[in-house]
């Protein structure tokens, strides 16, 4: 299944991770990391080890875990040995030898999302990943910003400035060079609905197939850009209709347009990607 929606919820709250189970989000993504505090985080890995261990029906479950090499990574690891994981969101991800570090001290049968454009080094290394073993690729406009000493990843208007629009490129270009899911990153104003449906409307024009979600609020909206409407998906039939029909052609007509081998690739992706769903 592609995963529209991917929900942050504080593994610290157990509360509102069992409310999210019921929110609609494609899969949670339970956070170790950032959205908790140093003193909570060992309440929290209890708390997403009995969610893991229980393993509801309903949307996919997943872990954020502290960057590699730390102490709060190795007290992760700790907590999570054993648990059957859907899969692992790696921050501060450095390419292919990020992911085998974060292998080899959890060893397991589950998927691993990087968030790749975190730092400096990591921009370096997009071109690294091989796809093995990866639920997909996603990038964040938070941590690098801050890692350079810049000011602000965003223009006045919301949009990213020039550095960051180049790494979100680069990521995207990355996660399908790795033959895997290109995930975007998160809508910071969970309040700017309509800002967010045509955030995650762009990402999906753009060749991404999911967005990271905040807040609760965004899950629908996220869901509902990056879901084919039925317009779309008989304009897709029309043109595999069309090659079918005609074997062998490398170029047709169609409501006054040309379509090529491009187009009836698009076409086949997108009804591929909806009889999964």
């Amino acid at each position: 299944m592609t995963w529209r929606s991917l929900l942050f919820v504080p593994g610290d709250r157990p509360d509102r991770m069992e409310k999210a189970l019921g929110l609609g989000a494609d899969a949670l993504i339970l956070d170790l990391e950032d959205a908790v505090a140093p003193a909570a985080k060992p309440a929290a890995r209890d708390a997403v080890r009995a969610l893991v261990e229980r393993a509801p029906v309903g949307p996919a479950l997943l872990v954020r875990v502290n960057p590699v090499g730390t102490e709060a990574f190795a007290a992760d690891v700790a907590a999570l040995a054993g648990a059957p994981l859907t899969g692992v969101v790696l921050p501060k991800a450095e390419g292919r030898a990020t992911v085998a570090a974060l292998r080899a001290a959890l060893p397991g049968d589950y998927a691993v999302l990087p968030i790749a454009t975190e730092t400096p080094r990591a921009v370096f290394t997009l071109g690294d990943y091989d796809g093995a073993g990866l639920a997909g690729l996603t990038w964040g406009a938070e941590d690098l910003p801050a890692a350079i000493g810049a000011l602000s990843s965003r223009e006045a208007d919301g949009g990213y400035t020039d550095p960051y629009k180049v790494v979100r490129s680069l990521a995207l270009f990355a996660a399908h060079a790795a033959g895997v899911a290109a995930i975007e990153t998160v809508y910071p104003d969970f309040r700017d609905l309509d800002g967010l449906a045509a955030y995650a409307a762009r990402g999906r024009r753009d060749g991404f197939t999911g967005m990271m979600a905040i807040h609760p609020a965004q899950v629908a909206v996220i869901n509902a850009a990056f879901t084919p409407g039925e317009a779309e998906l008989a304009a897709a039939r029309r043109v595999v209709a069309l090659f079918e029909a005609n074997p062998g052609a490398g170029a047709l007509q169609l409501d006054g347009r040309m379509v090529d081998a491009p187009h009836l690739a698009a076409a086949r992706r997108l009804l591929a990607t909806a009889r999964a769903d």
